[in-house]
């Protein structure tokens, strides 16, 4: 069983370790970027993971080029590294795509980073059940066994905030590691209910002809999502352009909002063998995910108060002090 305490420790085990292997690891870039010139500067993003629709709004942006016309000429690196913002310390990237606790994590190990604009304003991650479950409320889940990736990530994160939500804690329930197959898990019910992303597996559960009901993290419990992150030194030494990348990507995510299906067409050129359907669904479900009250990017004070807390409360950090320094809304409109 997981205790909280070990979860810190996994969180500084990853990062500690990071410090050490991750200069020498590449990360794969992926689609067509902008051709370099004497008058754009040169600028990496870590977005992690695997090209995929998700990361519509940078695709949007480099295709039309808006990072072109800020000046910038942007490189894209995809690839499953354990820890992105440790990536960027380390000079691999000048920003990248992480969630807030990752941030506040971060920052717990001395790693001067900041989030300067919050992509996904709701924290897209879900405890799922089968639509006929008698679990109806957060709290019917005492007893019940919940798969999970493992103790790790966003979804590791999402669930502890939902047990945290229901004054549960990880002894009242059976959290069983059971990698990326929650979809399988559920639907030959293996266990009775899994944690995910809310614009991904309940999709494909549904697909399969199962009705689900899900709880979401942002419905319970303030998270902050992902996010553009840079080191405190790039903020401060080239805040133009720190502020004209993420206006540019504001501006490609305004454009995924009104036109899904222009973005489909668009991230095909960076998303090897995309199936349009599948990311079609998949951008659908997200586009209210990015969107949250309308304020694109924004960076909430309430949330990330809400959120530390939960951090704190749940021993996954320290307490903190100066929280106003983890992020800003530099270009932020």
């Amino acid at each position: 069983m997981q205790t909280r305490s070990s979860l810190l420790l996994i969180f500084s085990s990853l990062l500690v370790l990071s410090m050490f292997v991750l200069a020498g690891c590449g990360t794969a870039t992926s689609g067509p970027s902008s051709s370099g010139g004497s008058n754009l500067t040169n600028v990496s993003i870590g977005l992690g993971y695997i090209p995929d629709i998700q990361f519509a709004p940078f695709y949007v942006a480099q295709s039309k080029g808006y990072y072109r016309a800020a000046g910038l000429n942007v490189t894209f690196h995809h690839g499953i590294v354990n820890d992105l913002i440790g990536s960027m310390v380390l000079g691999h990237d000048n920003l990248v795509f992480a969630s807030g606790d990752e941030v506040m994590v971060a920052r717990s190990k001395n790693l001067p980073v900041v989030d300067v604009s919050t992509i996904f304003q709701r924290y897209p991650v879900s405890i799922i059940v089968p639509a006929n479950s008698p679990i109806k409320t957060l709290a019917d889940l005492k007893g019940h066994t919940i798969g999970s990736p493992g103790p790790f990530g966003a979804t590791y994160v999402g669930l502890l905030a939902l047990l945290y939500h229901a004054h549960l804690s990880l002894s009242d329930v059976h959290v069983e590691s059971i990698g990326f197959t929650q979809v399988t898990a559920l639907y030959t019910h293996k266990v009775d209910a899994v944690v995910g992303y809310s614009n991904n597996e309940p999709l494909q559960l549904r697909s399969k002809g199962m009705a689900v009901r899900t709880f979401d993290v942002s419905d319970y419990q303030p998270l902050v999502s992902n996010g553009i992150i840079v080191t405190e030194d790039t903020l401060h030494n080239h805040p133009q352009m720190v502020k004209s990348f993420v206006q540019a990507t504001l501006k490609g995510l305004q454009d995924v909002i009104n036109n899904p299906a222009q973005a489909v067409q668009l991230s095909k050129a960076y998303v090897p063998g995309m199936n349009v359907n599948e990311a079609t669904q998949v951008l659908q479900a997200t586009i209210p995910i990015w969107k949250g009250d309308g304020h694109l990017g924004y960076n909430d004070s309430a949330t990330w108060q809400a959120m530390t807390q939960f951090l704190v409360a749940d021993k996954i950090i320290p307490p903190v002090q100066n929280l106003s320094q983890a992020y800003t809304n530099v270009g932020v409109s």
